[in-house]
C-alpha cells in the first residue's frame, strides 16, 4: 500500500514538472489566442487498484472573439423593417389629416347653410305685419274697413318676396319695407334696402337649390248672425300660412361634400278674409 501511493507520488510530480514546462513554452512562443486546450488534472477513483488516480482531461480554452458587426442580409431586413414602419405611419397621418379636412368642410358648410336658413325664417316670420292694423277692423262710423297692405307674399322658383311694416302708415315703402330672398349665381341673396346683396359667401359654398313651398290653411271665424237664407258659408274666414324652407349647397374646394337643411315657418301675421253679416 505504501509502494502504491509512493508510486502515485511520484507520477504526479513528473506530470507537474512537464505541465510546468509546457507553459513556460506557451508562453514563450504561442500568443493568447493561439495557445491549445489547457490540461486539467483531475483525481478520480480507479476501481482496478481500488484508490484515487489522476487523469489528465482536455478543457478547450475559450477565447472571446472580436465583435463583427451586421452582416449585409441583417442590414437590408432592418431597413425594410423601418421602411414597412415607416411607411404604415405616413399612411396613417396622411389618412388622418384628411378626415379632419374633409369634417372641418362639412362642419362649415353645415354652418353656413344653418346661418341662412335661420336668417330668412327669422325674416320671414314677420311678413304682413301692419303697424296701423286698427283700421282693419270694422267701426261704425267707417264701414269700408281698410284692407292689409303687406298682406302679400309670393313664393316662386328659388325666390320668395314678401314686405312688413317699419312704420304706422298705410303705404309700402320699396326702399325699407320690402324684402326678399332668391337663388342668384350659386349664392343666396337677400333684398335690402331695394338691392340685393350676397348672404352666403360662393367662394366657399355654392348653393345648388333654394326652394319655398307655401302652405296655408282656411279657419272659419264664429259670428253671431247667420248668412242669409240661413247658414254659415258667408262667415269670414282665417288664412294661417306656412312656408317650408329647403337648401342645398356643397363646398366649393371639395364637391363631394354636400349638405342640405330644411326649416319650416309659421308666419305670425294670419290673414283674415271677408266679414259677419250685418
Amino acid at each position: 500500500m505504501a509502494g502504491a501511493r509512493a508510486r502515485s507520488r511520484g507520477r504526479l510530480g513528473r506530470l507537474r514538472g512537464r505541465r510546468a514546462k509546457l507553459d513556460q513554452w506557451q508562453a514563450a512562443h504561442l500568443g493568447p489566442h493561439e495557445r491549445p486546450a489547457d490540461s486539467v488534472l483531475t483525481r478520480c477513483f480507479d476501481p482496478r487498484s481500488s484508490g484515487m488516480r489522476l487523469i489528465n482531461r482536455r478543457q478547450r480554452h475559450t477565447a472571446s472573439r472580436p465583435a463583427r458587426g451586421l452582416s449585409l442580409v441583417e442590414l437590408m431586413v432592418g431597413i425594410a423593417v423601418g421602411l414597412i414602419v415607416v411607411a404604415g405611419a405616413s399612411f396613417v397621418a396622411v389618412n388622418q389629416i384628411g378626415d379632419n379636412r374633409r369634417l372641418t368642410l362639412e362642419t362649415q358648410v353645415q354652418q353656413d347653410l344653418r346661418a341662412a336658413a335661420d336668417l330668412i325664417a327669422r325674416d320671414l316670420r314677420r311678413a304682413g305685419y301692419w303697424g296701423n292694423s286698427q283700421q282693419g277692423l270694422w267701426q261704425g262710423s267707417n264701414p269700408a274697413a281698410a284692407s292689409n297692405p303687406y298682406a302679400d307674399a309670393g313664393a316662386a322658383a328659388g325666390q320668395i318676396d314678401f314686405s312688413y311694416a317699419r312704420d304706422a302708415d298705410n303705404l309700402v315703402d320699396a326702399n325699407s319695407e320690402e324684402f326678399g330672398f332668391k337663388l342668384d349665381g350659386g349664392a343666396i341673396k337677400m333684398l335690402i334696402g331695394g338691392t340685393w346683396q350676397q348672404l352666403t359667401d360662393p367662394t366657399v359654398l355654392q348653393v345648388t337649390g333654394f326652394t319655398v313651398t307655401p302652405q296655408s290653411q282656411s279657419v272659419q271665424q264664429a259670428c253671431f248672425k247667420e248668412c242669409l237664407g240661413g247658414g254659415k258659408a258667408c262667415w269670414p274666414t282665417l288664412e294661417i300660412r306656412r312656408y317650408d324652407i329647403e337648401i342645398t349647397g356643397h363646398a366649393v374646394s371639395d364637391s363631394n361634400v354636400v349638405r342640405s337643411v330644411r326649416e319650416s315657418v309659421r308666419l305670425r301675421n294670419d290673414l283674415p278674409s271677408g266679414a259677419c253679416p250685418a
